[in-house]
């Protein structure tokens, strides 16, 4: 059996460094029938309140994609809040 003690995963410690989870519900008219529009929802840690990484995918979106965009919905939450990270003071192990 191999222990994991230690290793943390790169999702848990954004989240300790205040990145919160983002999801963004895009709209955009479809590039053959611009009268019709279609829905991709975006999902990933982020920082509030600029949200540097859903730009950076807005942006790469108008560069490389062919449907236009029409609107952007965000939701932010925080994961871990300061009240919900406490130290543990020991571990009991029952076999």
């Amino acid at each position: 059996m191999v222990s994991r003690v230690g290793v943390v995963s790169d999702d848990f410690r954004k989240q300790v460094l205040g990145y919160g989870l983002t999801t963004a519900e895009i709209l955009y008219r479809m590039p053959d029938h611009p009268s019709l529009l279609q829905t991709y929802v975006w999902q990933n840690y982020d920082l509030f309140p600029k949200f540097p990484a859903l730009t950076d995918f807005l942006a790469f979106w108008q560069q490389k994609l062919d449907g236009p965009l029409y609107s952007v919905t965000v939701a932010h939450s925080k994961l871990i809040k300061p009240a919900e990270l406490r130290a543990v003071d020991g571990v009991f192990r029952l076999h």
